[in-house]
């Protein structure tokens, strides 16, 4: 009986901590989704779904809901850009992680000190960077003009393009790690006999490395793809606030809109979305580790 309380006892800092900073914020998100916005700022606790009603429909003239797609928009280049950053991020890094799994102990260790730098400096100053590089008159587009690949060229910031190469930048460590732990678990008796079959190494990748990778695949996809779904600084400094996101349109339904009701239902549209993600994996992964593979 004492075990089980010291035991019991030993969480409850843990259960304290997320019933205050997560559970009861997102039952006062919930809360104030169904309530009615405030022509003033803020809300009225009048139940209301008007704020839901608002991401698929907007009023006429004649104060008739009439099918609006600008909300679902930016929804659907929310979820584009995040798949297509996770995706991009994957293809990179499994080449990176299969190197340095291959180098001595001494120069893993300074590879992976190196992929990790990023995550010493703030955030705002990483995303930045990339302002003052794909800018006009910018690193890129001045070092393409001198080595005479292009004498004009369009600006590349304020784009999704733009966003896109800011949200690989940023969350590209993430994906090497869990790839690279994945790779170093991996039995290489299984490759060697896979040589002495005479197997080609597109088949050794595609039969062992791959399918023994999976776990940190799948790790590394939900920790960039989740990250990306609510991300601010990219499309408010790469965008320019002219290309939204749903991260930076519900930061400003909060902030200049004071709209709190339509950025609360838009918060948890947000994470219905990742739940839905996050529980596809789950089952993917049990269904993975049913199959022997984990």
């Amino acid at each position: 009986m004492k075990k089980i309380n010291i035991h019991f006892w030993g969480v409850v800092p843990a259960y304290v901590i997320m019933m205050f900073l997560m559970i009861i914020p997102l039952f006062i998100i919930l809360y104030v989704s169904f309530m009615t916005s405030d022509p003033y700022g803020g809300y009225k606790s009048i139940y209301s779904l008007d704020s839901y009603i608002q991401i698929l429909y907007s009023y006429d003239w004649d104060e008739n809901l009439v099918l609006n797609f600008h909300y679902l928009q930016i929804i659907g280049r929310t979820i584009v850009l995040s798949f297509l950053a996770a995706t991009l991020c994957l293809i990179i890094s499994f080449p990176v992680a299969f190197y340095i799994s291959k180098q001595n102990s001494q120069v893993k260790q300074l590879l992976l000190y190196l992929v990790t730098i990023p995550f010493w400096v703030s955030m705002v100053v990483r995303v930045y960077a990339w302002v003052l590089i794909l800018s006009d008159g910018g690193v890129l587009e001045t070092g393409l003009k001198f080595f005479g690949f292009v004498n004009d060229i369009d600006s590349l910031l304020y784009s999704n393009n733009a966003m896109l190469v800011g949200m690989v930048y940023t969350y590209i460590p993430l994906m090497i790690l869990p790839i690279y732990a994945s790779i170093e678990k991996l039995d290489k008796r299984l490759l060697e006999a896979a040589n002495d079959l005479y197997s080609s190494r597109i088949m050794s990748f595609k039969k062992i490395i791959f399918p023994l990778c999976k776990p940190g695949i799948i790790a590394g996809f939900v920790l960039v793809f989740v990250p990306c779904l609510g991300a601010v600084l990219e499309p408010t400094l790469l965008g320019g606030g002219k290309t939204m996101m749903m991260g930076n349109l519900i930061q400003n339904q909060f902030g200049v809109s004071r709209n709190w009701s339509f950025g609360a239902s838009l918060t948890i549209l947000l994470l219905s979305i990742t739940l839905l993600f996050m529980l596809f994996q789950a089952y993917r992964s049990s269904k993975l580790s049913h199959q022997g593979i984990q």
